[in-house]
C-alpha cells in the first residue's frame, strides 16, 4: 500500500475506531509496524491534523485536516444522520459500509457542538420487512450505470415470463419493498423500469452509451415513462 493511501486509511480508522485508538490497533488495521504508525502520526500532525495522545496511551483525532469544517444546524445534522441511517438499514452490504464511512467523515469534520449533536442524534431509520433477495450483485448495476455501459439481463415479469434484454441503466430507485433500476431497453427501444429482484442474471457488456446517461435520465423523469412490472 502506498504511504499516501495508508495515511488516508489511518485517518479513517481514527474516525471510526473507539477513541483513543492505540498504535498497536492502528498497526493491525493497516498492516504495518508500530514504529511506522508513530512516523505516520507525526506526518499527519505536520500536515495539520490535530491528534491528541501519545505512544502507550493511544490517539484521538480531534481536528481533521483532510476535511474542511461543515456548519450544519442541529436539524440539518439530524437529516444527514437519518438519511445515512436509512442507507445502512436498506442498502446492500457495500452501500451500507459506504454510508457508515461517510457518516464518520462528516462527523469528524463538524465543529465540536455539531459533532456532539451527530453522536447523539435522536432520529434513526430501521427496516422491519427485508427486501426480496437478489440473484445479482447490485454493485454491478451501479458500476455499469456510472461507467455508462450496457448490461444484458434475464428478466422475469410479474407473470413469470422471462425475457432476455440489453438495457442501459440510468438510475436505481430505492422503494420500500424493492429496488428499481430505471433504464433504456434496447429490445423495446423505450424506457422501462425493472425490479432488481426479478433480474435472474446480469452480464456487463463492452457496449458504451456514454455520454447519454444524464440526458436520457432527464427525459425518462420528464416523461414518467414505463410501468414497474
Amino acid at each position: 500500500m502506498a504511504r499516501s493511501d495508508r495515511l488516508l486509511r489511518l485517518l479513517q480508522y481514527m474516525r471510526t475506531e473507539p477513541a483513543p485508538v492505540t498504535a498497536a490497533r492502528l498497526a493491525e488495521l493497516t498492516g504495518v509496524s508500530d514504529r511506522a504508525i508513530y512516523r505516520d502520526i507525526a506526518a499527519l500532525r505536520a500536515a495539520g491534523a490535530l491528534i491528541d495522545g501519545q505512544a502507550g496511551f493511544g490517539y484521538t483525532l480531534t481536528e481533521d485536516a483532510a476535511l474542511p469544517p461543515h456548519m450544519l444546524t442541529r436539524l440539518e445534522t439530524e437529516a444527514v444522520i437519518l438519511g445515512l441511517s436509512a442507507v445502512r438499514a436498506g442498502g446492500d452490504p457495500e452501500l451500507a459500509a459506504a454510508a457508515a464511512d461517510a457518516l464518520a467523515k462528516i462527523t469528524a469534520s463538524l465543529p465540536e457542538q455539531a459533532r456532539h449533536h451527530a453522536r447523539h442524534a435522536g432520529l434513526r431509520a430501521a427496516r422491519v420487512d427485508p427486501k426480496p433477495p437478489l440473484a445479482i450483485d447490485p454493485g454491478a448495476v451501479r458500476n455499469a450505470m456510472w461507467e455508462e455501459r450496457a448490461v444484458d439481463i434475464g428478466y422475469s415479469d410479474a407473470e413469470g415470463q422471462t425475457t432476455h434484454r440489453r438495457i442501459w441503466p440510468l438510475s436505481i430507485v430505492f422503494f420500500e419493498r424493492a429496488l428499481i433500476v430505471l433504464a433504456y431497453c434496447t429490445l423495446r427501444q423505450d424506457f422501462r423500469a425493472f425490479r432488481l429482484d426479478r433480474i435472474r442474471h446480469l452480464e456487463t457488456t463492452g457496449h458504451s452509451f456514454r455520454p447519454r446517461r444524464a440526458a436520457l435520465l432527464r427525459e425518462y423523469l420528464a416523461r414518467n415513462a414505463g410501468p414497474i412490472r
